[in-house]
């Protein structure tokens, strides 16, 4: 035993009883302890209370046997008592002991130095802030401690320390954040709570800013927020909740760039199985909300990172209402942030650059390679600690100014794109992204467009009509946008297909007007057309080209796409550019199927109506001009022709071509065309044609023409429905009048005379190259039934 030794200035009696096991003489030692330390108060000798001090320490307390560091605890809180307010100068030498016991094997042994330091703080008070952070990791390791006594012990200590802490005014803040940011990533329930809770104490303190230091806890935050515990959850979101709100006042002084990464990470779900990880998801994504809203344009250069963590949340169904929601006014807010000014940067980031660049001039045009941006976009898929999070580049305040990431966003929305199991929300979403990037940053935006063009192609053969109408408003954009104007013998046209068409280089001009058979050049459009890049004749090019891969698209989406394109990009350019590209189709068939499918459009369409009227009394030089266009493309299709010379009032060049009809090969499918064609003359378009059967002396080819037509058909409801209405064209003998003849003539002298004036049109010419064009699909047709023949022929042998 430790009695043989000297003691001094403590008596025998007093070590004897330090060392007992039982608690009441130890109690006995520690009244004589507190009496002797008071004495050496009195007499101001600070020399034989630090040798008290260290006695009591480093042989009782820090001794191996277990009696004796019961005694030595007991003993040195009756060392603080006495010294009273003078105890705060053997702070180090009072605490460092008792926190070495808290790591004790023997909890009885945790619970007396858990006491001992409650009677230390409680008359030191303000005093032991110095020493927090000592104390503060003693009290996160008793608050998991497994026996329920230390535990209770250890929160009336806590309780205690909490009140210093929010009386003073003297907390060290700088020197505390070090040691929270290390403890608040415990996976310990406890521990976990304890860190909560003084969290929330700090946060309470006006004289504490602990905002200033979120950034750095932030991550455990929500770490903590993922606990499988109710109550611990609920202190977290209200931490969260008030550190929310304060931000919401002074959201000039916050950090929303460092804090930005952390959100990104959390808002991306790892497990959606979790209702925890729901809780985290949808917490970071208000956030995020908030963040966006407040800091403004500070958070544009990660837009990216927080892309790639809001837009999945676009396509949730309601089981996750209000993290659908949240992402939602992320995205529309992040979207607002991007204006014109961010087109305009990269010219005096360039000159910044050369000014201050001593070799080779920066390329402005080159984008990120593939693997930086593959390294920026997973790296937001792993949650870590915040010291290894590096995620987005440099922070707002080491950059010379705020800029955009283009080239960043772009490729999380081309990744998003390409992914086959993207919602169709995100889908749309990310249309409209690249939609409003297009309106806003033209220029930079069309350095990604011969990337992006290929999938915006294949997303017309999406299921849902909504994201087929976003895709076909980037299209459009993109094919009528003055900053894509390029040489058309560049990358836009490396296709087979060689247009003969000009590009506009004036707002207004009409893209690609040939000039028809009379020689006469195209005017300009009108104001309501747009102009058309190089792209516009990409696009027409490669669209009917899928078309023609994908039957099904042109059959289920072909009508729908081309309509809404024609209110897009003015149906006039439509129609022209598809007539010049399908003139030079070599697949026969699918050309003759194409200008059914836009004569349907065109004759039925209420989008079309414009157009309808223009080329109805071809009275300009410029309908006339369309006229030819067209119909060079539609003698692919003989009745398309026809009813194209019908909606003209071509009459007699109708009937021309119809009294080719006999050198056909007249067909089920031809004949249900003629169907159709009668069907469509009693539709409300016809109207001025059935009208025009009044005036039976003036329009004879017309008549002929219907005639033809009937002739043409077998006795169904078609012919039926023809022949009754041809029996309706009255005599002309009963409707002549006495000036009729005169006025008659005259009329049809003016109208004559008006259509020569605009269209010298060689219609001997058109019905030759009808002519031409029939062959071609008859010898095709003999081609194919030949080698039909002859597979049918080595089958049999």
């Amino acid at each position: 035993m430790n009695t043989e030794k000297d003691f001094s200035p403590l008596t025998p009696n007093i070590v004897r009883a330090l060392n007992d096991k039982l608690y009441e003489k130890r109690k006995v030692a520690a009244l004589e302890i507190e009496k002797l330390v008071r004495e050496f108060v009195a007499q101001n000798n600070s020399t034989q209370i630090r040798h008290v001090i260290q006695i009591l320490a480093s042989e009782f307390a820090l001794s191996q046997h277990p009696h004796s560091r019961k005694g030595g605890l007991i003993g040195l809180a009756a060392c603080s008592i006495a010294l009273g307010k003078d105890s705060g100068l053997y702070l180090k030498e009072l605490i460092e002991p008792v926190l070495t016991c808290f790591n004790d094997s023997d909890s009885r042994l945790r619970y007396y130095a858990c006491e001992a330091l409650y009677n230390i703080v409680k008359v030191a008070r303000g005093a032991v802030l110095p020493h927090f952070n000592l104390l503060f990791d003693g009290l996160s390791k008793l608050a998991a401690d497994p026996d329920p006594n230390v535990k209770s012990g250890s929160e009336l200590l806590d309780r205690l320390l909490k009140d210093i802490v929010t009386e003073s005014n003297k907390f060290d803040l700088v020197a505390f954040v070090p040691l929270l940011r290390e403890r608040i990533y415990s996976n310990n329930q406890y521990a976990r709570q304890f860190i909560i809770s003084w969290i929330l104490v700090l946060e309470s303190v006006p004289d504490i800013h602990l905002l200033d230091y979120l950034p750095e806890i932030l991550d455990g935050l929500f770490q903590i927020l993922g606990d499988n515990s109710k109550e611990i959850r609920r202190m977290c979101e209200m931490v969260l909740g008030e550190f929310l709100k304060e931000i919401k006042k002074t959201p000039s002084s916050v950090k929303f760039a460092e804090m930005a990464n952390i959100l990104v990470i959390h808002c991306q779900v790892a497990d959606e199985t979790k209702m925890t990880n729901d809780l985290i998801q949808l917490t970071s994504m208000t956030w995020m909300r908030e963040f966006i809203q407040l800091s403004g344009r500070e958070l544009l250069p990660y837009s990216s990172g927080i892309l790639t963590a809001v837009l999945p949340c676009l396509s949730y169904d309601d089981r996750k209402k209000n993290t659908k929601e949240a992402a939602s006014a992320c995205n529309h807010s992040l979207m607002k942030l991007i204006t014109p000014e961010d087109d305009e940067e990269e010219e005096e980031e360039e000159e910044e650059e050369n000014k201050t660049a001593t070799g080779s001039p920066p390329h402005k045009d080159q984008p990120k390679t593939e693997g930086d941006s593959n390294d920026l976009l997973n790296a937001s898929q792993e949650s870590v600690a915040l010291s290894n999070i590096s995620f987005f580049s440099q922070t707002s305040a080491d950059r010379p100014h705020v800029s955009l990431d283009l080239d960043g966003i772009v490729q999380v929305l081309d990744r998003h794109l390409h992914d086959s199991s993207t919602g169709m929300m995100t889908r749309i979403a990310v249309l409209k992204w690249l939609y409003h990037l297009y309106i806003k940053t033209p220029r930079k935006m069309f350095r990604h467009t011969d990337s992006l063009f290929p999938m915006l192609l294949k997303t017309l053969s999406d299921e849902s009509d909504e994201v087929i109408l976003k895709d076909l408003e980037v299209l459009a954009e993109i094919a009528s946008s003055p900053a894509g104007q390029t040489d058309l013998s560049g990358s836009c046209d490396s296709t087979e297909h060689r247009l003969e068409l000009k590009v506009p280089t004036t707002t207004g001009a009409k893209p690609g007007y040939h000039t028809p058979s009379g020689g006469s050049k195209a005017v300009d459009s009108s104001p309501s057309t747009p102009s058309m890049n190089s792209y516009f004749y990409k696009f027409m090019i490669n669209l009917l080209r899928r078309f023609s891969l994908e039957r099904k698209l042109l059959e289920n989406k072909g009508g729908f796409i081309i309509r809404q394109l024609c209110l897009l990009l003015h149906a006039e350019n439509i129609f022209h550019s598809m007539a010049d590209i399908l003139l030079k189709e070599e697949d026969l068939k699918f050309a003759s199927t194409m200008v059914q499918t836009l004569n349907t459009i065109l004759l039925t369409s209420a989008e079309l109506f414009q157009l309808r009227n223009q080329l109805k009394d071809l009275h300009t030089q410029e309908s006339c001009a369309l006229f030819c266009c067209l119909y060079r493309s539609w003698c692919h299709n003989p009745v398309a022709t026809v009813s194209l010379c019908f909606l003209t009032q071509n009459y007699r060049h109708a009937y021309d071509l119809i009294q080719k009809f006999g050198d056909l090969e007249v067909s089920v499918d031809f004949l249900m065309e003629v169907d159709k064609l009668v069907q469509l003359i009693e539709s409300p378009i016809f109207t001025y044609l059935r009208l025009q059967l009044l005036d039976v002396e003036n329009n004879p080819y017309l008549i002929k023409a219907l005639y033809g037509l009937l002739m043409l058909l077998p006795q169904s409801q078609a012919f039926q429905l023809l022949s009754h209405r041809l029996r309706c064209v009255p005599n002309p003998e009963l409707l002549r009048t006495v000036d009729d003849s005169t006025s008659t003539e005259h009329r049809t002298q003016q109208v004559a005379a008006k259509r020569a004036s605009h269209a010298p049109m060689d219609y001997c010419e058109l019905l030759e190259h009808f002519d031409r064009v029939q062959s071609k699909h008859l010898e095709v047709r003999h081609q194919r039934s030949g080698r039909a023949t002859d597979l049918s022929d080595r089958k049999l042998m």
